[in-house]
């Protein structure tokens, strides 16, 4: 099945590519969701996500310290994060316990992922500060990103798109039932 190139007036010159609109995105790199400084009455999301019940807040395990939450803006699907309660920007500044329950959560929610999808293997990690190209800095969470044999292909390259096959909301009851008891 071939296709031919639909006419596209002012976007861009025209080309063999179909397009695939990832509307989201722009909501993102506009700043939607980003707090207006780094306090945490500063509009902070992970300080306003433990208010809100699990399934608006897409909350997949509240612990004492620390809850796990999906990447409302994923880079794969089932794309969380592990984040402190408590507003701090810097992984020294964490106490004991945090890092304790930090580290915990972390290997619950692999544990999960792989349950839910399968997953082979993940990129696990912090980005402190902007300049490392943390989002929002002034929160610290740590990333928790599924991977799969074969999941890098012609979309993020080529199309500058990312593929997710779920709503978020259906990911997170998946995942939050897989999630081990303690």
């Amino acid at each position: 099945m071939t296709s031919e190139p639909e006419q596209q007036l002012g976007v861009g010159t025209q080309d063999a590519f179909q397009r695939l609109w990832t509307p989201h995105r722009m909501a993102y790199i506009q700043g939607e969701n980003k707090p207006a400084g780094p306090g945490a009455d500063d509009g902070c999301p992970f300080c306003s996500i433990p208010a809100k019940s699990d399934e608006d807040g897409l909350i997949l395990q509240r612990g004492e310290t620390v809850y796990a939450v999906l990447n409302l803006y994923p880079y794969t699907g089932g794309h969380l994060m592990t984040v402190p309660y408590r507003h701090v920007a810097d992984y020294t500044d964490l106490t004991a316990e945090e890092t304790a329950e930090l580290a915990e959560l972390t290997k619950q929610a692999m544990t999960a992922l792989r349950k839910a999808s399968g997953a082979h293997g993940f990129n696990i990690g912090m980005n402190q500060g902007t300049v490392a190209g943390a989002g929002i800095a002034a929160h610290l969470h740590q990333h928790v990103v599924p991977r799969w044999g074969g999941d890098t292909n012609f979309m993020p390259v080529v199309g500058h798109t990312k593929v997710l096959p779920q709503l978020l909301a259906d990911t997170r009851k998946m995942l939050a039932e897989a999630w081990p008891t303690q």
